[in-house]
């Protein structure tokens, strides 16, 4: 418990303010980030205290390294996109704990849970219609659709667990265009602005893992939409064939 509130507090010490740009960059420099294996008895608390306080943190996928904070606080989402260096135009998915969850804040009345128990979960978004209970404003506001995640990653698993019902805004652990991360110390320039980082050492052996999740639009009932190839391709393509889903375009 000691441990965990002096991981708290260094946390909250250095995110007292959040200056802007060039100020962001020279004054968070000085701030020592906590990075904590996700083994670490105090990882899942920390991580929680960090989204809780409105930061941004980097964390293991089933796929890539990512950073994640509560899709529904505003500041977060804010912050999230100045870390990235992302145009507002580009999409942010977002991570839930299960079926239910998806259906909640993703319009999926049109896909069965036997299809989406066969894809989920694993590394694939899938893009539908939001609905009310996506309430920030901040998140994606040029378009209606959300891309929602289920990671088949432990880690993943319990803070989305300790979250409750709650959705967590995620995208890869880089600098806009910059390549994914398979490994903490690739996106080492971040740490400063970051809460805290939880590492699971070298996630995946070949470089395929770069190419990150999966992206399928499935909004419109009956047809699909292949966004981004990323790494279940195949298997994708596969169910859409058996459960009789039509192709609209292949990128």
């Amino acid at each position: 418990m000691r441990r965990l509130q002096t991981l708290l507090s260094r946390s909250f010490l250095g995110h007292q303010s959040h200056p802007k740009s060039t100020a962001m960059q020279s004054q968070m420099a000085e701030k020592k980030t906590t990075v904590c294996p996700v083994g670490d008895e105090t990882a899942i608390p920390l991580a929680r205290q960090c989204l809780l306080n409105g930061e941004v943190i980097a964390l293991p996928t089933d796929t890539v390294y990512g950073l994640a904070c509560d899709a529904n606080n505003e500041q977060a989402i804010q912050r999230l996109y100045e870390i990235k260096g992302r145009d507002e135009h580009k999409p942010v998915a977002i991570c839930v704990h299960n079926i239910a969850a998806l259906r909640r804040f993703g319009q999926a009345a049109h896909l069965s849970d036997e299809l989406l128990t066969r894809l989920l979960p694993g590394p694939l978004t899938i893009v539908i219609e939001r609905t009310s209970y996506l309430s920030n404003r901040f998140l994606n506001p040029t378009t209606s659709k959300i891309g929602i995640r289920i990671p088949d990653f432990q880690f993943m698993s319990d803070l989305c667990a300790v979250w409750k019902d709650q959705p967590l805004a995620l995208t890869s652990a880089n600098r806009s265009s910059a390549p994914s991360s398979l490994q903490v110390s690739e996106f080492q320039s971040l740490w400063p602005h970051l809460g805290a980082v939880f590492d699971a050492g070298r996630i995946g052996l070949t470089e395929e893992r770069r190419l990150a999740s999966t992206v399928i639009d499935l909004a419109t009932p009956g047809y699909y939409e292949i966004v981004r190839a990323g790494v279940a391709l195949k298997p994708t393509l596969m169910l859409m064939e058996e459960y009789g889903i039509q192709a609209r375009k292949i990128l």
